[in-house]
């Protein structure tokens, strides 16, 4: 029984040391993403495009 209390103990201590690198990753900006804002603005022409046109056929039917 004192096996589980061991493993139940080590698993929380594992599990905290997870979440705090974690958390520090994230305030160190490890997860921004800062690829995707300068190639949408490459396609977001064609997506109002695709939009205004979808919307013309709708009216035209």
């Amino acid at each position: 029984m004192s096996v589980i209390y061991i493993l139940l103990g080590v698993s929380v201590i594992v599990a905290l040391i997870f979440f705090v690198a974690f958390i520090i990753a994230v305030k160190n900006g490890q997860y921004d993403d800062s690829y995707t804002p300068s190639v949408r603005m490459l396609f977001e022409d064609e997506l109002i495009k695709d939009k205004t046109d979808k919307t013309i056929l709708t009216k035209k039917e």
